[in-house]
């Protein structure tokens, strides 16, 4: 499904984010990405999606290089991605309802379908009762579970989840990993960027471990011993 081909990542400041990777993942599979702060691993998702293009080496989704892209084209590969990210990053201004609507929006589906697609999503994560809400009004475990509301509704190939569980505490930490593997047993990719050191000894998956941008461990079943 994805495949980086020795890819170099070096920013505009001098910073050589990753070194050389060559790592593919599976359609279906669910990998954590992990390693210390400044290791590559957001670096390495953003180049999934194309917020970043690689110095040197290649990129490929579905079979595509990304670098080779229209904008057209990039427009669709990103409705074939769902992101979640640490810090929710849901709209103050918009309700629940409205901030996960605002993906199917964007992507330009009716609304009529719309009107269908946001409750079944906000039931599957806990929270149709909220569909009024605020963000404020919710607790940071709502929160993290709209954004993956959100993150869903536009029906994924993968799903991308940059230090989901990074201000959750153990309790929502774990509700959200069940939903995870939940959308992953059924079929859905799940590639996810962590620190959390007993998530990915306990649940045992695939690990691409990096350090300093480099590759230094790509196990099927693997566990987090790559530093903190």
């Amino acid at each position: 499904m994805v495949k980086f081909y020795n890819v170099t990542k070096i920013y505009p400041n001098g910073v050589k984010a990753l070194t050389d990777i060559t790592v593919s993942i599976d359609q279906g599979e669910f990998v954590f990405v992990v390693g210390p702060s400044g290791a590559g691993k957001t670096t390495l998702l953003r180049l999934i999606s194309r917020e970043e293009s690689p110095t040197r080496g290649q990129v490929v989704f579905s079979g595509k290089n990304l670098a080779r892209l229209t904008p057209k084209q990039l427009a669709l590969l990103r409705r074939q991605i769902g992101m979640v990210f640490q810090d929710f990053r849901l709209l103050p201004r918009k309700t629940v309802f409205e901030n996960v609507a605002l993906a199917l929006e964007i992507a330009g589906v009716p609304w009529r379908e719309i009107k269908k697609r946001v409750p079944e999503v906000l039931a599957r994560v806990g929270l149709l009762a909220k569909t009024r809400c605020f963000p404020y009004q919710l607790s940071g475990g709502e929160q993290q579970r709209v954004s993956l509301a959100r993150a869903l509704v536009n029906r994924p190939s993968l799903v991308m989840a940059d230090e989901p569980t990074g201000n959750l505490d153990a309790e929502n930490a774990r509700e959200l990993m069940r939903l995870l593997l939940e959308i992953n047993r059924e079929g859905t990719t799940v590639l996810m960027a962590t620190h959390a050191r007993d998530i990915v000894n306990l649940l045992q998956k695939r690990v691409i471990a990096l350090s300093e941008g480099h590759l230094v461990a790509y196990e099927m079943r693997g566990s987090y011993q790559y530093g903190t």
